[in-house]
């Protein structure tokens, strides 16, 4: 998921959102999401928390924040419903990743 926080926030303009099954695919998806912008983007965290626990990773890239759960994280802070006046922004299907992966 993806939404558009730039007017109930000034820190940031875009929060996305997703879930892994486990803690080893949670900090996976973290290190993908990190080595393709890098690779096609030149763009490095300026912030990451979470990666020890890896139960929820946050990676900070300034106007687009990266928030990895697991199921009972996600559930737990319920992003999408604290910040529901935000915009949700559809992703295109030929820009989204695999949407399971066993590992």
């Amino acid at each position: 998921m993806v939404m558009r926080v730039a007017e109930q926030l000034v820190i940031t303009d875009y929060f996305v959102i997703c879930t892994g099954r486990n803690d080893r695919q949670v900090k996976v998806i973290a290190e993908e999401i990190e080595k393709v912008l890098l690779a096609e983007v030149r763009m490095k965290p300026i912030g990451r928390e979470g990666e020890a626990e890896g139960r929820w990773i946050l990676l900070d890239f300034a106007d687009v924040v990266v928030h990895i759960f697991q199921p009972d994280e996600r559930e737990f802070y319920r992003l999408e419903k604290l910040w529901s006046d935000a915009e949700t922004v559809e992703v295109p299907e030929s820009t989204r990743a695999v949407e399971q992966i066993d590992l």
